[in-house]
């Protein structure tokens, strides 16, 4: 029976001395709060509870510096500084709306992955995933998109969370130089679309030498028969610098626009002095004894009294002489300068100006000026087909002046 007691006090004895030697002196830190404490318990939840300190579910557990689970024993070491990090509230705000966590991770970083957000590279964080957290703070999250950058001819995919394109590129490094540009421009927002195009710009000047044609002045002459032309001072040209700025898109040329001319050398007009003296001459023909003052070329037509275009017979003219052999019209225009007048035509023969036509359909058809355009007369069923070029010889007497289209 003695036996039995003695050896029941030094068991008792025994736990004694074992549980005094597993007393350790342990820092608690919370916050500001700083406790020591002596204790044999272990396990981090535990001994905080026993101190009073009461842990939340979002609280977390450092042993010396090193993250340990809350409910487990702390593994054997000889200094013990548990700090209690409290959660905060973290609120982040994302193009599709805003969350508010508690988290006691260390940095922004560590919170949005326990969050649940699986982070990229690419990502836009502010503030960075590094920064640590001390206090409640808000977050911006913008996750990257997929881009498609066309660039020249290449193709380049790209990941971005820029607020615009010009960010986007510069991030991917294809930026925008000089005068390059973007679609959408680089000032804007991200397209829905995921399309960008960049065009690379560049410009170039070019300086050149560049001719001024010289104008003709006409004066007229008593001294030059009519009809003929004598150049009395030539043309020179003159000359430009032209500085032209030429625009380059994705090395295509788009524009080219003239900033600057300065005239080196001002042209200096040609002076053709146009005869205005009347001489008259025989006809070149033999055996037609007439003079004639004007030798010029006139296209011809011809035409009848059935053969008028007026869809019948008409035997009028402007003149009141009767339409055929002998009797030629002129543009209305023109009409009033040369009615009456006497001309010659090899072929035809001696005629009067006396009717009119339609001069603006030959010059619309043919391109031939309406004051060049004569319509020869013939009688119903002797009508030649002459039309083409014909020298048409004005006969004496002249006019006293000279229609002006006839100089």
């Amino acid at each position: 029976m003695k036996l039995l007691r003695w050896l029941s006090l030094s068991l008792i004895l025994f736990l004694s001395a074992c549980q005094l030697n597993n007393q350790a002196t342990i820092t608690i830190l919370d916050g500001n709060n700083i406790l020591t404490v002596e204790s044999s318990e272990r396990v981090p939840l535990i001994l905080l509870t026993q101190n009073g300190i009461v842990p939340q579910p979002n609280d977390r557990v450092l042993l010396n510096g090193v993250l340990v689970p809350i409910d487990q024993p702390l593994p054997g070491t000889k200094f013990i500084q548990l700090q209690l990090r409290r959660a905060v509230a973290l609120t982040i705000n994302t193009p599709q709306g805003q969350q508010v966590i508690q988290t006691s991770a260390l940095t922004v970083g560590q919170a949005l992955n326990e969050a649940g957000y699986s982070l990229n590279v690419n990502d836009k964080i502010n503030p960075p995933v590094e920064t640590a957290i001390t206090e409640s703070m808000i977050v911006t999250y913008t996750l990257a998109r997929d881009l498609i950058v066309h660039s020249g001819g290449d193709v380049i995919n790209i990941r971005s969370a820029a607020g615009t394109v010009g960010e986007a590129l510069a991030e991917a490094g294809i930026p925008l130089i000089g005068l390059d540009t973007s679609f959408p421009l680089e000032n804007e927002a991200l397209p829905a679309d995921g399309q960008i195009r960049v065009v690379r710009v560049y410009e170039s000047v070019s300086i050149t030498l560049e001719p001024i044609a010289f104008d003709v002045e006409v004066i007229d002459s008593p001294e030059i028969p009519l009809g003929q032309e004598e150049s009395t001072q030539p043309g020179v040209n003159g000359v430009a610098m032209v500085r032209t700025r030429i625009r380059y898109e994705d090395g295509k040329e788009v524009s080219r626009e003239t900033e600057d001319e300065t005239i080196l050398r001002e042209p200096q007009a040609r002076i053709v002095a146009r005869g205005s003296q009347i001489v008259l001459a025989p006809l070149p023909i033999n055996g037609v004894p007439s003079n004639y003052w004007l030798a010029t070329e006139m296209y011809a037509t011809v035409y009848s009294p059935c053969a008028s275009g007026t869809g019948g017979c008409s035997y009028g003219t402007a003149s009141g002489a009767r339409a055929g052999q002998g009797i030629v019209a002129v543009d209305y225009s023109i009409y009033s300068y040369l009615a009456g007048m006497q001309i010659y035509i090899p072929g035809y023969g001696y005629a009067t100006i006396g009717d009119t036509g339609g001069g603006p359909i030959i010059e619309t058809a043919l391109g031939v000026p309406r004051t060049k355009w004569i319509d020869l007369g013939f009688n119903e069923g002797e009508m030649r087909d002459m039309t083409g070029w014909v020298t048409v010889y004005f006969l004496a007497p002249a006019p006293a002046e000279i229609p002006y289209f006839l100089k």
